[in-house]
């Protein structure tokens, strides 16, 4: 199906619901969707729906700040309390199912004490072969999936969004903060923030796609194959180490094998991934 396509079969779709809520992290598949959503319903009949917590950075917090005054759509910021979770915070491999239940009820409770009966979530057509136990939560609590249903893919929403003048088109996927978080080792603000502070360091140095991931004293830096070198060298290496200690690590590894989306996920068996 040619891309232009897709997208009318996405706008259509819209345009059946009336009025939605976005559930919107300021990301690439959200802030299409939310684009999208404008454009089919128009901006009074969209909301923009974004969960504040630790697991949220400052810096995303911006992104979708500023996307979503570009899109002229309203931005709800509501606070969740996924912290408060033992079944969050314990950080099996199901936590994701936890924290999209506890954001996706907040926003859709809310959405629906303003009248928008549907809510929506960015989740595209590459997710649904991901290990991604999020995917449970939406079917649970009957979130919309419009760009999986439309089978738009990243790299098409990536192109569409260029085509919208979006300025996340081309930005790296950023998922929220405790997706770097070893399997087993407890969730709590203070390491949340501990990555927070590395990543946003990271990018103070010129990095653009990076992962800073918590195991327990231990940070495990992944960048691109191609940043290695960059970062190995001096004096970059000695202030990545000095910034680190003085954050809280006792040790600041580097990942030779590079960057990777959802690395952790590699220390997880087939029964676990199985089991949500």
């Amino acid at each position: 199906m040619e891309l232009q396509t897709k997208y009318q079969h996405l706008l259509d779709a819209l345009k059946s619901l009336g009025k939605a809520a976005v559930a919107y992290s300021g990301g690439v598949d959200s802030a299409f969707l939310l684009k999208a959503s404008a454009e089919a319903l128009g901006t009074d009949n969209v909301l923009a729906c974004t969960g504040i917590s630790a697991s949220l950075s400052q810096h995303q917090l911006a992104q979708a700040r500023q996307v979503a005054k570009l899109v002229g759509v309203e931005l709800i910021e509501i606070p969740l309390d996924e912290l408060d979770d033992p079944n969050y915070q314990v950080n099996k491999a199901d936590r994701c199912f936890h924290c999209k239940t506890c954001q996706f009820r907040t926003i859709q409770e809310y959405a629906k004490s303003r009248g928008f009966e549907a809510t929506l979530c960015g989740s595209n057509f590459d997710d649904k072969d991901d290990y991604r136990p999020g995917n449970r939560a939406v079917a649970a609590l009957g979130i919309g999936t419009p760009l999986m249903d439309a089978e738009l893919t990243k790299p098409e929403i990536r192109e569409l969004s260029r085509k919208l003048g979006l300025p996340t088109a081309d930005v790296p996927a950023s998922p929220c903060l405790a997706s770097r978080i070893a399997y087993g080792e407890t969730i709590t603000e203070d390491k949340l923030s501990q990555v927070e502070a590395g990543e946003d360091f990271l990018r103070e140095l010129g990095f653009v796609e990076f992962r800073v991931r918590h195991h327990g004293n231990v940070s495990r830096i992944e960048v691109p194959t191609a940043d290695i070198a960059k970062i190995t060298q001096s004096p970059c290496r000695e202030q990545i180490v000095e910034k680190f200690k003085a954050l809280g690590f006792q040790y600041v590894s580097l990942d030779l094998q590079g960057f990777r989306s959802g690395s952790l996920n590699e220390s997880l068996s087939d029964e676990e991934k199985q089991k949500t």
